[in-house]
C-alpha cells in the first residue's frame, strides 16, 4: 500500500474460526472495499485473538489461510490495503504488554463479551479471554487509527481502545490517535435464516442460518428454500415480518434493487418462489468470489508470499508508534 498522509488510517480484523458469511461480506467487506479507496486500510487475520479457545495446529493454519484467500477473493487488494497475519507483526504483542499495564481488572471484567464467553465456557476462562480487549485496543492504536468498522457487539471494546488512548496521552503527551467506530448506516445487517431476529454468525451451531461466502449454488439454494418466514402471504418489509424482511434486504443487496422494488417485483407471488428467487440471486453474486477463492487456496505460496509483504509494510507503520512510545515511557530501547 502506498501510504498517503492526506488520508485518515482505518483498521479491522476478522478471527479465522470459520468461513465468512454472506452477513460478513454484505455488512462489513463490502463496506472495507470503499473504505481501501478512501483511507489507509490496515486489515488482519487475527490469529492471535483465535487462541482464547483450543486449536488444532494444522486445522488453524488452514483457516488461516482460507481467511486470507477469502479477502483477496472478495475483491480486497494488498496493493490497496495493508492485508495481513496478527501474529507476523509483533509489535502487536509489545503494544498489548504495555497497555496492559495501564488497564484496570474491573474495566476488563465488566466487559459483556467477557461475561457472555465466560457463561458458555466455564471449563475456560483463561486470561487472554479477559485480556482480549487490550489485544484489540493495541490493535487499533497501533496503527494510529481514526475509524474502526465494527459492529453493535465491539463498541463496549472500542471504548476501552478510546479511554486508553486518552489515559496514556494524558500520562505522557501525545502517543495515540483516539479511534472512532465506524459504523457505516447503509450497511446491510444481515441476519440469520432461521432465527432473523439475530444476526447471521459464522460461530452459529445451526449450518442451515448461515451462507458461506464459498459456499456450493446448490446448497445455498437449499439453505434459502428452508429459510423462516412468517405468518400471511405478503411480501413486504415490516416490523411485524423479520423473516420476510430480511430476505428482502437480501434480495436488494445481491440485485442492487431497492427493498421497495422488491416488494413490487414479488407483489402477489408466493413465498416458495420468493426464496428461490433470493437463492439464485445470492449464489449469482458470490460465484464469482468462490470462482476467485479457489485459485487463490491453491496457491499457498502466493498466499503467504502476499501476507509476509504485507505484514513487513504493517510492521514498518507499527514501529513509528512504538518508537514513540518507548521514548515517553522511558524505556531503554526495544
Amino acid at each position: 500500500m502506498e501510504y498517503d498522509k492526506t488520508k485518515k488510517n482505518a483498521y479491522s480484523a476478522v478471527q479465522p474460526t470459520s468461513t465468512l458469511t454472506l452477513g460478513n461480506y454484505l455488512g462489513a467487506i463490502k463496506n472495507w472495499l470503499k473504505m481501501q479507496d478512501e483511507l489507509n486500510c490496515y486489515f488482519a487475520v487475527a490469529n492471535l485473538h483465535a487462541l482464547t479457545v483450543k486449536t488444532e495446529p494444522s486445522e488453524f493454519l488452514k483457516n488461516q489461510l482460507s481467511l486470507y484467500a477469502e479477502f483477496l477473493a472478495a475483491g480486497l487488494d494488498p496493493k490497496k490495503a495493508v492485508i495481513y497475519f496478527q501474529s507476523e507483526v509483533p509489535e502487536h504483542y509489545l503494544l498489548q504488554w504495555i497497555l496492559a499495564c495501564g488497564t484496570y481488572i474491573g474495566e476488563l471484567s465488566r466487559m459483556t463479551q467477557f461475561k457472555d464467553k465466560s457463561a458458555k465456557a466455564e471449563e475456560n476462562i483463561n486470561l487472554g479471554l479477559l485480556a482480549y480487549p487490550v489485544l484489540m485496543a493495541a490493535d487499533i492504536l497501533l496503527f494510529q487509527a481514526v475509524y474502526v468498522p465494527v459492529g453493535q457487539d465491539q463498541k463496549q471494546h472500542i471504548e476501552l481502545a478510546r479511554d486508553l488512548a486518552i489515559r496514556y496521552n494524558n500520562r505522557y503527551g501525545n502517543v495515540f490517535t483516539v479511534p472512532e467506530p465506524y459504523i457505516n448506516a447503509t450497511s446491510a445487517k444481515i441476519n440469520s435464516l432461521q432465527n432473523p431476529t439475530a444476526k447471521m454468525s459464522k460461530s452459529d451451531s445451526d449450518a442451515n442460518a448461515t451462507i458461506g461466502l464459498t459456499e456450493s449454488r446448490d446448497s445455498i439454494i437449499k439453505k434459502f428454500k428452508r429459510a423462516v418466514t412468517d405468518s400471511g402471504n405478503e411480501i413486504i418489509a415490516s416490523e411485524d415480518k423479520p423473516g420476510i424482511t430480511n430476505l428482502l434486504k437480501i434480495y436488494a443487496e445481491a440485485t442492487g434493487k431497492s427493498v421497495a422494488e422488491a416488494e413490487r417485483e414479488f407483489a402477489g407471488k408466493g413465498y416458495g418462489e420468493f426464496k428461490l428467487a433470493v437463492g439464485e440471486a445470492v449464489a449469482d453474486m458470490l460465484e464469482p468470489i468462490k470462482g476467485e477463492y479457489n485459485k487463490l487456496i491453491a496457491d499457498k505460496a502466493y498466499l503467504l508470499e502476499t501476507a509476509s509483504n504485507n505484514a513487513r509494510e504493517a510492521s514498518f507503520a507499527a514501529r513509528f508508534t512504538i518508537n514513540k512510545l518507548v521514548k515517553k515511557l522511558g524505556l531503554a530501547a526495544v
